[in-house]
């Protein structure tokens, strides 16, 4: 008789949770509930989410404080597209979405190797320069037709897709994470003179998840250029790794639920703020400063949300509730 695969309860549930999600968007999209502008916002939360998972990795994390997010993006978003123009197919598309992180994973490893050595603000410099020098390559080539950029992208990407790879994206990180090699990430977050003394090649750990930051980053933008069919050099500007670090900072620096959290909750504010375009980006300036000044450390903080935490807040609550005899 061969042994008895025994299914956690947590993992029975959060399948549970996962599974009705997705059926429940399905069904209300092919209704017609969620127009075609909610789907619109429902894939920027997807596209945000995988960004600030993979930042999240590089500076909340393994401690490196990168501006360079969406340079990478760029690279993805670029090489994906020009094989779908060339080759309007699924395959096209998968390979192009493949090459395209491959790609970004590539560019980060070249620049990670001698800028990781780098510390705090330096770094930092370091990253957005390399994102500034990708933006301005993409705007002077040819093949990407320069500052006009890239129209008629063929849309392969719906709900599924962006389900799937966020999910994908949030699993990988996760056990990556829960790994030997992202303890050995955190410890250089925690104390990199420490880890060093311990053994551990800091350097390569730094590399490391940067390369992985890089590769989901480069997954990010394959799936805006399918999605919304369009791209051009000014989206990946500064202001982009800047909003992709305030999800990141807002959800909480080591924690992947807080950057799921912040990113939705940060595109459900911008959806409805665009009806005020005058104030909008001083609306949404002064939630940012109140949410910082009420809650310093972020939404999660470094804690994961799960069933655990919940039964533990109630177990709290029932237990403070008791009367001593």
């Amino acid at each position: 008789m061969g042994k008895k695969i025994k299914i956690k309860p947590t993992f029975l549930t959060s399948f549970i949770i996962l599974a009705l999600t997705y059926s429940v968007i399905e069904l209300l999209i092919r209704t017609g509930i969620i127009s075609d502008y909610f789907q619109t916002t429902l894939a920027t939360i997807c596209i945000n989410i995988i960004l600030a998972l993979s930042l999240n990795l590089i500076t909340g994390f393994t401690g490196q404080f990168s501006l360079g997010h969406a340079g990478f993006m760029a690279i993805g978003a670029y090489v994906c597209a020009i094989i779908t123009l060339r080759a309007p197919t699924y395959t096209a598309f998968i390979i192009g979405m493949v090459a395209g992180a491959v790609a970004a994973a590539a560019a980060g490893a070249v620049v990670g190797l001698p800028t990781l050595r780098l510390k705090g603000d330096y770094l930092a410099i370091a990253t957005l320069g390399m994102a500034e020098i990708i933006r301005i390559i993409f705007t002077n080539l040819k093949i990407t037709n320069g500052a006009a950029g890239l129209q008629g992208i063929p849309q392969f990407i719906n709900w599924s897709w962006l389900f799937a790879l966020t999910l994908i994206t949030y699993f990988v990180l996760r056990n990556f994470l829960n790994s030997s090699h992202g303890r050995a990430c955190i410890s250089v977050r925690e104390d990199e003179v420490a880890a060093e003394a311990m053994g551990i090649n800091t350097t390569k750990y730094k590399v490391i998840a940067f390369v992985i930051g890089t590769f989901f980053a480069g997954i990010a933008g394959a799936v805006y250029a399918s999605y919304f069919y369009y791209l051009k050099p000014n989206i990946f500007n500064f202001s982009k790794s800047v909003d992709i670090l305030v999800i990141v900072v807002l959800g909480g620096m080591g924690s992947l639920s807080g950057s799921v959290i912040g990113a939705a909750i940060l595109a459900i504010i911008s959806t409805y703020l665009q009806r005020f375009p005058e104030i909008r980006m001083i609306i949404y300036a002064l939630i940012l400063i109140v949410i910082m000044l009420l809650r310093p450390q972020g939404i999660m903080g470094s804690k994961e949300l799960s069933l655990k935490l919940f039964s533990g807040i109630t177990h709290k609550k029932f237990s403070t509730g008791k009367r001593k005899v």
